[in-house]
């Protein structure tokens, strides 16, 4: 396995997921918003509508879906991995010098579980009964939770070119992005295959830039959305580095409106097959700037790239890199149904092959002209999935795809 990937559509053969787990139950209606959620699912529901599309996949494609906690696990077992990350975590909190007695008293799995599900202070007191935690209320979380982690496809992108490692716009979600890159980095099924394109080495703090906001286009180009979640600085790394590996000969960066129903690029479209994509037509309609980068020349290590403003469309560009390019629109084309449709992510369907589509059931309309098209629609059920504001785009990352 590569590790690199050379379009949105190729016969799925090798995915990431993470089922969701405690750290939706941490979610409250008083501390969602903290938490960077607009609901409160019920877990065990939302854990049965995540089986179904995980087993989906495996049925219908037969490829393989790895879970992030597995793979957290395998790599834990490193006691240097786990001291590093349990410090890092503790660190908001000003308890970091507790993680080697928390390293102590918890099995590897409980340490995946705290990583990701977080771990409260009379959680910590129950097992450290003479914990001084200072002013921290037993309520207060020594570690925050990350239940938006169900959304794998936000803290990584691959490319044709290698991996960009995501550096999360909102402090909230940054472990998730950590703990994806140490997964990576250090499983041995993974770790020889890693070629890093984001961030560059020495950045310790990177611009933010998400993996929702990368789309391959065609073999030679990828789009990254300049959105609330991703700066134009990253891009512009980003985008040196895709050039200078040579893979990539364009990288466009996509203006879109800081709002939140245009989050991520992949919020606006996605590409089906090799001349069909799927769009929001509000969104289309709002992009009002694409910028062109390309490679200007390489000197060694060091890598110069040009930037153009282009006095076009984001349709007129996706023609240009998508020949015989057709749109559908959400909704069929009718606004009302689009704009509801597109409220829980009805462009954000996850191609597993040409013309092969995972959409929720929800979105009857954009499922419905997806089919008279002769694309293949497999639904999977949404009613506490979507509550998290993402599509089943979002809840995935294509590790290997059959090359187009």
């Amino acid at each position: 396995m590569n590790l690199r990937i050379n379009s949105e559509f190729g016969t799925l053969k090798a995915v990431l997921m993470h089922r969701p787990g405690k750290e939706i139950d941490r979610l409250t209606p008083y501390n969602k918003e903290y938490l960077l959620f607009e609901d409160v699912p019920y877990l065990e529901a939302l854990q049965k509508e995540h089986d179904t599309f995980s087993n989906l996949i495996k049925e219908t494609t037969g490829a393989m879906v790895y879970q992030l906690r597995e793979l957290l696990i395998r790599v834990l077992y490193d006691q240097t991995i786990l001291l590093k990350l349990m410090q890092d975590s503790l660190k908001r909190s000003g308890l970091g010098y507790l993680a080697e007695e928390i390293l102590g008293r918890y099995s590897t799995a409980e340490c995946a579980t705290i990583l990701t599900a977080g771990l409260k202070i009379h959680e910590l007191k129950r097992k450290i009964p003479s914990l001084n935690a200072g002013e921290l209320m037993d309520s207060a979380f020594a570690i925050a939770p990350c239940p938006n982690l169900y959304f794998q496809r936000d803290p990584m992108a691959l490319t044709p070119g290698g991996i960009i490692f995501s550096s999360m716009k909102m402090e909230g979600r940054q472990r998730e992005a950590d703990l994806l890159r140490t997964v990576f980095e250090n499983h041995p099924e993974f770790k020889e295959h890693v070629h890093t394109l984001y961030p560059i080495y020495g950045h310790d703090t990177p611009p933010s830039i998400e993996g929702g906001d990368v789309i391959i286009l065609s073999h030679e180009a990828v789009a990254i959305g300049n959105s609330e979640r991703t700066d134009e600085k990253a891009i512009y790394h980003a985008a040196k580095a895709l050039l200078g590996e040579g893979t990539v000969k364009r990288v466009y960066e996509v203006h879109l409106p800081k709002k939140r129903q245009y989050m991520h690029l992949d919020t606006v479209f996605t590409v089906l097959d090799e001349n069909l994509v799927l769009a929001y037509p509000d969104a289309m309609n709002a992009v009002l700037q694409t910028s062109l980068y390309t490679l200007k020349e390489v000197n060694g290590d060091r890598v110069n790239i040009k930037r153009e403003v282009l006095k076009e469309s984001l349709l007129t560009v996706l023609g240009r890199e998508i020949p015989h390019l057709e749109v559908l629109s959400t909704g069929d084309g009718n606004s009302d149904y689009s704009q509801r449709e597109q409220w829980f992510d009805g462009a954000n369907v996850f191609a597993v092959g040409p013309r092969r589509v995972i959409s929720y059931n929800r979105n009857i309309h954009t499922n419905r002209a997806l089919r008279n098209l002769g694309v293949e629609v497999l639904e999977i059920p949404s009613s506490e999935l979507s509550r998290g504001l993402g599509g089943p785009r979002c809840m995935t990352m294509p590790l290997s795809r059959s090359r187009v």
